[in-house]
């Protein structure tokens, strides 16, 4: 009998772990007030730049708000452009101003190759002496 009551026990407890991760957590964090020039979401989107409001349509300032990586995934965004949604979503909730946060994507390399072999996109031989 004690041997029951410990395995629901054990099971109990396992099943409290694993809870939490299924849930939503954008659902549980709190929905920030719209500050300044900031009122929907479609300005929230613009301000952070990459062309992010024609890539996201939602209208309600409380479902943006709601709204999980796997949402994003739903509408078709970018690993990339999902990152730095939520990035700045994140940022915006903890008040910190715009123009520390947002930033333009990385260019993309211009030289193939790593290391000192490759200079400006030539590959360098060896100068010792043979």
């Amino acid at each position: 009998m004690s041997f029951s009551f410990s395995l629901q026990q054990s099971l109990r407890c396992v099943s409290q772990t694993f809870r939490r991760s299924f849930q939503n957590g954008a659902a549980l964090k709190p929905v920030p007030p719209p500050r300044g020039e900031i009122t929907t979401p479609r300005d929230f989107l613009r301000t952070i730049g990459r062309s992010a409001e024609t890539k996201v349509s939602i209208d309600s300032w409380e479902a943006f708000w709601r709204t999980s990586g796997h949402d994003l995934r739903k509408a078709g965004l970018t690993v990339k452009d999902r990152r730095y949604i939520l990035w700045c979503m994140e940022k915006y909730r903890q008040d910190v101003p715009f123009k520390l946060f947002v930033h333009e994507p990385k260019p993309k390399k211009k030289v193939r190759g790593r290391g000192p072999r490759v200079q400006d996109g030539k590959f360098i031989r060896s100068r010792r002496a043979r």
